[in-house]
C-alpha cells in the first residue's frame, strides 16, 4: 500500500509560507511553533489538485494565528492588530460562526474551542454587537466532539441569547430587521431592512435550539423554538422571496405590512445580492427555488473573474464609488464565499444537480483557492487572505485603501487585514467537496468531487479515529477502487 506521507508534506508548506510571512502580530501560537501545533491537531489532506491542497494547508497556517490566550480563557480573532470596533481581547462576534464551523475540524486536547463558544455564551465580549450564528455553530460543533452536559450548557444560553435577539432586532413583520453593516454588509446597495442574512441565521438559531433541546429531553422547548423556525421561513418566503431570489426587504424598524406580501422596491435598492443564497446554507428552501442557482454562474449575475460578486453585475449601482474601504456592493467577500459555497453543496446534497452542477461547485471552490494571492510591487506572488476583492482584478481592495492612507492606526495599522480570519475554507473542502460528515458517531462519505479525481486522502481526522481514502482506479495507493474508511491514521 502506497499512503503518502502526509506529515512531511504539511513541514512542507508550513516551512515554504513561513519563509515567505512577515509575522507582524504574533498571538499564542508563533510561525515558529505552527508544525509542531498543526501536524498533531489537523486533518491531513493528499488530493490532486494542488491548487485547492495548498489553500487548504495555508488556511490551517492562518487560523492558527488568531488563537489568542485571554483572562476569559482562549479565543479566535478575527484581525491580529487591535482594531477599534472590537470588544474585549479584539474579540468580534461577526465571524463566529465560521470561526467555529472551521476550528471544529482540529482536535482540541486542551478544550481551546470550547472556551472560545464559552466565552460568547457568558457574554464576555460583545455577543450582539453583529448578527451571526451561534447555535447552528454550536450543533455542529457537537456533531464531530458529542457532549452532551457541553450542550445543556449551551442550550440554556443559546435560548437566552435567541430571546434578547427578538427584543432588540424583531420586528412587526414577525422578522427581524438590521442595518446592513451590523449585518455584516456595510455599503451595500440594498441597505438596512428585513434581510436574508440575519433572519436565515435565526431560523438557524431556532430550529438548532429545537433539535438540541429534543435531544436533551425538553420536549416544550423543542416544540416552541420549531414553531418559531417555522414562522420565519413562512415570513421569509413571504416578504423575502420575490417570484425567483431571496432580497431584501428595505424598510424602517416601524415598517409594517399588512398583507404579509413583499411590497414594490425602489429600483434603487431592488437587488439581487449574494446574501441570497444563504437561506440554502439553513436549509430553508424547497426544491422549487433551485433555480435560483442560475444567478451563481452568469455574468449578468455573480460570476466574475476573481470570484462571486456580492451583488448582481447587472444592477445600475453595481461597484458604486464609496469612500469606505469595506464595500458589499459588489466586490468578493470570502466571508460570503465560504457562505454560499456551503449552500451550495447543501442543495447539491439535498436537490441534486439543479441549475447548478457538482462541477460548478469544484469550480467555484478552485476559483476562491486560486483568490487566496497577493502580487505585490515588485510582481511575486504570496499566498494571502485578506478583506475584499476587486472581482475584475484580485486585488485587494480594503488592502490597498489603507496602505494608500499609509496604514493609519486609527483604521487597524499596518496591513490590517492580512491574515483574516473571517471565513471557512477547510470546511468548504472537507464536508463540502469531500462530503465528510460525522452526525453523532456516523461517519457519512458523500463526496461530489469532479469524475477525473483519481484519489484523494483524509487522515488524522477526529481525534485520529479516522483515515478515509478514496480511489477511482485502484491504482495509487493500492487498494482497489472506491472508498475506504480505516480506523486511526496512516499518515
Amino acid at each position: 500500500m502506497n499512503t503518502p506521507d502526509l506529515r512531511n508534506k504539511l513541514k512542507d508548506y508550513i516551512d515554504t509560507f513561513n519563509a515567505d510571512d512577515d509575522e507582524l502580530y504574533s498571538q499564542e501560537i508563533p510561525d515558529s511553533s505552527a508544525y509542531d501545533f498543526l501536524s498533531d491537531r489537523i486533518p491531513l489532506l493528499d488530493c490532486p489538485d494542488k491548487n485547492i491542497e495548498k489553500t487548504y494547508y495555508f488556511r490551517w497556517w492562518t487560523l492558527r494565528k488568531h488563537w489568542k490566550n485571554t483572562p476569559e480563557g482562549h479565543i479566535l480573532t478575527e484581525f491580529l492588530p487591535p482594531v477599534g470596533w472590537s470588544g474585549p481581547y479584539n474579540s468580534i462576534n461577526c465571524p463566529a460562526g465560521h470561526h467555529i464551523r472551521e476550528a471544529r475540524w482540529m482536535d482540541d486536547p486542551h478544550g481551546w474551542l470550547k472556551e472560545y463558544i464559552s466565552f460568547w455564551m457568558e457574554r464576555k465580549g460583545r455577543t450582539m454587537a453583529y448578527s451571526t450564528w451561534y447555535a447552528s455553530a454550536v450543533e455542529d460543533y457537537l456533531s464531530l466532539h458529542p457532549d452532551p452536559a457541553f450542550e445543556e450548557y449551551c442550550l440554556d444560553r443559546l435560548i437566552d441569547i435567541y430571546l434578547e435577539r427578538e427584543r432588540i432586532s424583531g420586528h412587526n413583520s414577525g422578522l427581524f430587521w438590521s442595518e446592513d453593516g451590523w449585518d455584516g454588509g456595510e455599503m451595500s446597495i440594498s441597505g438596512s431592512g428585513l434581510r436574508p442574512t440575519m433572519n436565515s441565521y435565526m431560523y438557524g438559531e431556532a430550529a438548532a435550539i429545537s433539535r438540541m433541546s429534543a435531544r436533551r429531553g425538553r420536549i416544550e422547548d423543542s416544540r416552541v423554538f420549531a414553531r418559531k423556525a417555522e414562522t420565519i421561513k413562512r415570513k421569509m418566503d413571504s416578504l423575502l422571496w420575490d417570484g425567483d431570489f431571496y432580497k431584501v426587504l428595505p424598510c424602517s424598524r416601524d415598517d409594517v405590512f399588512p398583507d404579509d406580501r413583499r411590497p414594490a422596491v425602489n429600483p434603487d435598492n431592488d437587488v439581487r445580492e449574494e446574501l441570497g443564497y444563504i437561506p440554502w446554507y439553513f436549509d430553508i428552501p424547497g426544491a422549487d427555488k433551485s433555480a435560483a442557482f442560475a444567478y451563481l454562474t452568469d455574468e449578468n449575475g455573480f460570476a466574475a473573474p476573481y470570484g462571486i460578486t456580492t451583488a448582481e453585475r447587472s444592477h445600475p449601482r453595481f461597484m458604486f464609488k464609496h469612500p469606505h474601504e469595506c464595500l458589499w456592493n459588489g466586490p468578493v467577500w470570502p466571508f460570503a464565499t465560504s457562505q454560499t459555497l456551503t449552500a451550495a453543496a447543501k442543495h447539491l446534497r439535498r436537490h441534486g444537480e439543479a441549475f447548478i452542477t457538482k462541477s460548478d461547485y469544484y469550480n467555484l471552490l478552485s476559483q476562491f483557492a486560486r483568490s487566496h494571492r497577493l502580487i505585490d510591487e515588485n510582481g511575486k506572488e504570496h499566498m494571502w487572505i485578506d478583506e475584499d476583492m476587486d472581482p475584475f482584478t484580485g486585488e485587494w481592495i480594503s488592502r490597498n485603501e489603507l496602505k494608500a492612507d499609509n496604514w493609519n492606526p486609527g483604521r487597524g495599522g499596518k496591513e490590517r487585514g492580512k491574515d483574516y480570519n473571517h471565513s471557512t475554507f477547510c470546511d468548504l473542502v472537507l464536508s463540502g467537496l469531500l462530503g465528510i460528515n460525522i452526525r453523532y458517531g456516523s461517519l457519512i462519505i458523500d463526496p461530489i468531487i469532479p469524475d477525473e479525481w483519481d484519489y484523494f486522502c483524509v487522515s488524522n481526522l477526529l481525534d485520529k479515529k479516522y483515515t478515509v481514502i478514496y480511489e477511482r482506479n485502484g491504482d495509487h495507493y493500492g487498494l482497489g477502487s472506491g472508498i475506504r474508511i480505516f480506523a486511526g491514521s496512516r499518515s
